[in-house]
């Protein structure tokens, strides 16, 4: 597979798809063997392409929502920045919605959607990011055991249910407690 990062446009999703044919051409005329259909898949990580996702999702074989950077970029924060950092707010009703119709126009296009990123490791994004009907999750090793037991003790119907919920808060602050709230209730030991 091949996935590209910091698409933006589709032109530039067209682009390089153009260059992948091109070195795959050269490949043949050299007599190299290779794989002749490679799956081709973009990061979802900046708002351009969160929002033109419909755009997007006909032209590839599969996505990977980058929440870090996703986030960075709608809230126009730079989240080692210590002066701003604060306002990185994985919690955003902005970033929620976003999140939702990406993953929404994924399913309905019927292209693999994951997602990577810290976000997908909090325990409180798992179980609202299960809600919004993803089922990739690509997170650092420490973090495995962690999101298989929140994807193993939660149904689908209380993760839709929380989901559902998060989406009608005003602040990011508001659906943080909720969020918070609901993990406790739903996994104490957490």
């Amino acid at each position: 597979r091949l996935l590209f990062p910091m698409i933006s446009t589709v032109e530039e999703l067209r682009a390089a798809k153009e260059h992948v044919r091109r070195v795959q051409e050269q490949l043949k005329a050299e007599g190299v063997r290779f794989r002749e259909r490679i799956p081709i898949g973009i990061m979802v990580e900046v708002p351009s392409t969160a929002l033109t996702i419909d755009r997007f999702a006909p032209e590839v074989d599969f996505l990977s929502i980058g929440t870090n950077d996703l986030i960075q970029y709608t809230l126009a924060v730079d989240r080692v920045n210590q002066r701003v950092a604060h306002l990185y707010q994985p919690s955003s009703p902005a970033i929620h919605r976003l999140l939702h119709a990406v993953i929404e126009t994924a399913h309905r296009f019927r292209v693999p959607v994951s997602a990577c990123g810290e976000m997908a490791a909090d325990p409180r994004f798992t179980v609202l990011l299960l809600g919004f009907g993803l089922r990739r999750f690509s997170v650092a090793p420490v973090a495995i055991p962690m999101v298989k037991h929140v994807v193993r003790s939660v149904t689908m119907a209380q993760a839709e249910s929380i989901a559902e919920r998060a989406l009608t808060f005003a602040t990011a602050a508001e659906c943080d407690d909720f969020l918070q709230e609901r993990i406790c209730a739903l996994l104490p030991a957490i």
